[in-house]
């Protein structure tokens, strides 16, 4: 089975799109460090490369991927939703 959305840790709130994804589409994502798979609805376009919110992400929370704090919602994020500049602060950047 080819997998569309790839996730680098269980505790991640974020998974990675491997293609262009599309509004309304049910898929499971694979989580590489232990080959578990978490269903997923899509609920609007995220490009390949782009990430997609694995569950719901409140506004000021920080978010996980890669088992690390990447970030800060901005807003409230709901599972299936693109998580990107609009609605992601980077941690990297934030002083």
């Amino acid at each position: 089975m080819a997998y569309r959305v790839v996730v680098h840790k269980p505790q991640d709130d974020v998974g990675v799109a491997v293609s262009d994804l599309e509004p309304g589409e049910s898929l499971e994502a694979y989580v590489l460090e232990n080959g578990e798979r978490i269903r997923i609805k899509v609920l609007e376009p995220i490009p390949l490369g782009h990430k997609i919110a694995l569950r719901d992400i409140p506004e000021g929370r920080e978010v996980i991927e890669y088992g690390e704090k990447i970030g800060c919602a901005t807003a409230a994020i709901p599972a299936g939703a693109h998580v990107h500049v609009h609605n992601l602060r980077s941690l990297r950047w934030s002083a």
